[in-house]
């Protein structure tokens, strides 16, 4: 069964960059890229990993995700924090929490190799169900 992961950015040019450069690591699953303004509730139905960037803390493109993941269990799906802002990651990692995605590894900070942190992402979410 083909896997899903969904990539929300903040479109901001910086983490846009990023978020190209973990698309072409997913080259073993579909890929679905959305702008945060456009994300709806049931773009995360066919996601089994989830990839969430933003430049600065508490977007405001983000909100109706945040209030989604309040609200839902995604408990069988991994998630990967992308950012080039520590206080702006934090933000990200927060609103997950409620969700209970499991974040792993920690967030990329926009230093070292992307290539090496999305196949620790991919790797843990080819181990969930």
């Amino acid at each position: 069964m083909e896997k899903t992961a969904l990539i929300v950015t903040d479109d901001a040019e910086s983490i846009r960059i990023m978020a190209e450069a973990i698309a072409e690591e997913l080259k073993k699953c579909k890929v679905i890229f959305l702008s945060a303004k456009d994300f709806m509730g049931t773009d995360l139905l066919p996601a089994n990993l989830c990839f969430f960037g933003a430049e600065n803390p508490e977007p405001p493109s983000f909100e109706n995700l945040y209030k989604m993941l309040q609200h839902i269990n995604l408990a069988d799906r991994t998630c990967g924090i992308f950012s080039n802002s520590e206080k702006a990651a934090e933000y990200l990692c927060g609103m997950v929490r409620d969700s209970e995605l499991a974040l792993y590894p920690n967030p990329y900070l926009g230093k070292g190799d992307i290539k090496t942190w999305v196949k620790k992402v991919v790797d843990k979410g080819w181990q969930t169900p």
